[in-house]
């Protein structure tokens, strides 16, 4: 599990600016009981005008996270506080925006390397490495409109639900095992 940011230092220079923004409000040491880890696209470098920073947790008392939430960033531009079922999985989301980048905070109790968000990526990542040409395309198709994982199962040609079926594509190539 990738439990630290510092490889954004070394990555182009809108993950290095993250890299000083996240490590300026101090978010991944305010909140390090829920694990928090660094998902989606700017990881990867697939990152377009408009992306958030998605950090996922792992929070089992949703109350006890919503307070400490709201006590940390409530302040800060546009912040909202949702309470959702996403897969018959409780989640708890809150956005806002820090120094121009949008956050978005997303609670679930589950490991965080369980979660979907992290799955993708993880399967997203591997595919890069393996097609490298197809950055381009999946880059292309996000600036059209598409969301990330619709974007990489057109590329490949995946039919059906894009975020079950990245999954299944993941573990179909051994890229990720889910125990």
């Amino acid at each position: 599990m990738i439990q630290t940011i510092k490889y954004l230092k070394l990555g182009n220079l809108k993950q290095s600016r993250a890299f000083s923004v996240i490590s300026d409000l101090g978010i991944m040491d305010d909140l390090s009981e829920y694990h928090p880890t660094l998902c989606g696209t700017l990881p990867l470098g697939i990152d377009i005008e408009g992306s958030d920073l998605d950090i996922i947790m792992e929070v089992a008392n949703f109350n006890q996270f919503e307070k400490k939430v709201k006590t940390l960033y409530g302040d800060q531009e546009n912040f909202i506080l949702k309470k959702l079922i996403i897969r018959d999985f409780p989640v708890i989301k809150a956005n806002f925006i820090y120094k121009e980048f949008e956050f978005e905070l997303f609670g679930q109790q589950q490991p965080v390397n369980r979660q979907y968000a992290y799955l993708h990526m993880i399967i997203e990542n591997v595919i890069l490495e393996q097609l490298p040409l197809i950055k381009e395309e999946v880059i292309r198709l996000k600036e059209q409109g598409y969301k990330t994982e619709p974007a990489f199962c057109k590329v490949l040609g995946l039919e059906g639900d894009p975020y079950e079926r990245l999954v299944e594509f993941g573990k179909e190539k051994g890229f990720i095992e889910i125990v």
